[in-house]
């Protein structure tokens, strides 16, 4: 594992990163574009984490902190890289960040027909809280 390097992700990463999350994310969400992107790294250049190895984008995941809580985005690794440490690697740096910036708890959004993600969030230490439901509503059509 000392060849995987974690850094924060900036503006010239954009592109990459969605290329990314096409292959290796499940799921899509609204934000997943140049504009989103942009404006997370923009706000809080330290959220989105990237692990690379040889120079390659390996995972992702975006460590958001509010002030009051924090929140795990977008645990993704290369198809072909996984069962190599490196959600775990993103994982604690996540964690490490959340520390520093006197985060308590850590709230992780998995969807609910990824199995294989349970797995590795509960492997991590996390379990799934079922007395709580996500509500949203679009702000764009």
């Amino acid at each position: 594992m000392s060849d995987l390097h974690v850094r924060c992700a900036t503006l010239t990463d954009i592109d990459a990163v969605l290329r990314f999350w096409r292959e290796a994310a499940e799921g899509t969400s609204i934000s997943d574009d140049h504009d989103g992107v942009s404006r997370l790294i923009s706000r809080d250049p330290g959220a989105l984490l990237l692990a690379e190895r040889d120079g390659l984008l390996v995972g992702s995941v975006i460590a958001g902190f509010d002030g009051w809580r924090c929140s795990a985005y977008r645990l993704a690794v290369h198809p072909d890289r996984r069962r190599q440490g490196i959600a775990t690697a993103l994982l604690e740096a996540a964690e490490q960040r959340f520390i520093a910036l006197g985060g308590r708890r850590v709230d992780a959004m998995v969807l609910e027909a990824n199995e294989r993600a349970h797995h590795t969030w509960a492997a991590g230490g996390y379990h799934r809280e079922d007395h709580w439901r996500r509500w949203v509503k679009p702000l764009t059509d």
